[in-house]
């Protein structure tokens, strides 16, 4: 007598064996965070705080971001190019916010540079809701709120004891930061390489015509130190933003990345010296504390991740 053999057990869908889009996208931030809390040591390294202080914001900023889009030169897929207004609007943000947190970083401290930089948090919500229809959640507003009285401490405990050119720079740089974030989540089916090259080469050649008449001559430790800040502090924490925006959404972006602001003064304080007042270290508690609340009392439904474009197989460059 025959018997017929019992069907085989289905296998694993591909959605039960595969990682959240959105928890990949959140890895790529954090470690774009953690790259760009490296800045604030770079720039304060004795040999770049040697460079006048006249001419060490804006050269530090035209190069880092002429080495930092050599980086992404090998990864862009050339067959697939695209000029637009949002990347152009990308760019001029993005090299409006490279001069201004240069600037700020070498006339006040790099705790406080940071701090202000990420009043950008509330320009990127406001920017989200209106251009991109992004409402936050509840947990987003929760960490907003306590993000906002972190800086709002910081900026108050510190103002008179810091250069006030340099926080109000460092204000600025929020807001052009703000525009960055917002880009880069409405180029999200752009290739990041594409996106991050666009910036970078905007950037420098703005500043290029005009650093090129400063009587400034870097020997080799200082070339590489500058080269070193824009690979690792630009170009690769760049590429994983545009990848991690990808699917994420503008309002989570700007929570994870501010956890560069609580890194950085940490590597300038261990590795250089530049001591954070304890004004600083409350108000970064603070602004912890909202995170932790966003991604465990308060977590909430992921948005869908971005489609490609029907071009070949999906990758990340």
């Amino acid at each position: 007598m025959s018997t017929v053999d019992p069907p085989a057990a289905p296998p694993a869908t591909a959605q039960a064996t595969r990682r959240s889009p959105v928890l990949d996208g959140r890895v790529l931030l954090l470690l774009a965070a953690l790259l760009w809390s490296t800045g604030g040591l770079f720039m304060k390294a004795p040999a770049l705080q040697a460079i006048p202080l006249d001419y060490r914001g804006p050269l530090l900023a035209c190069y880092r971001v002429l080495f930092a889009a050599v980086c992404v030169l090998p990864l862009i897929r050339w067959n697939r190019l695209c000029w637009t207004g949002p990347l152009l609007a990308t760019a001029v943000a993005y090299t409006l916010m490279n001069v201004l947190y240069v600037s700020a970083v070498t006339r006040t401290t790099a705790a406080a540079a940071i701090f202000l930089q990420y009043t950008s948090t509330g320009w990127s919500y406001l920017l989200a809701w209106l251009l991109l229809r992004e409402r936050p959640s509840l947990g987003s507003l929760v960490a907003i709120v306590f993000a906002g009285l972190g800086i709002g401490w910081i900026v108050t405990s510190e103002w008179e004891g810091a250069n006030w050119l340099g926080n109000l720079l460092a204000l600025a740089s929020g807001l052009a930061y703000a525009g960055v974030v917002i880009g880069m989540r409405a180029l999200r089916h752009e290739q990041a390489p594409w996106v991050v090259l666009c910036m970078n080469v905007v950037s420098g050649l703005v500043l290029l015509p005009w650093v090129a008449t400063f009587p400034v001559s870097l020997d080799p430790t200082q070339w590489g130190l500058i080269a070193g800040l824009g690979v690792l502090q630009m170009g690769i924490p760049y590429l994983l933003l545009g990848w991690g925006m990808k699917t994420v959404s503008a309002s989570d972006g700007i929570l994870i990345t501010i956890l560069e602001a609580l890194l950085n003064p940490i590597w300038v304080y261990l590795l250089i010296g530049e001591t954070t007042p304890l004004t600083t270290i409350v108000g970064g508690g603070l602004i912890l504390t909202g995170l932790v609340l966003r991604y465990t009392l308060f977590r909430d439904r992921e948005l869908p991740p971005a489609v490609e474009p029907a071009a070949g197989p999906a990758s990340p460059s």
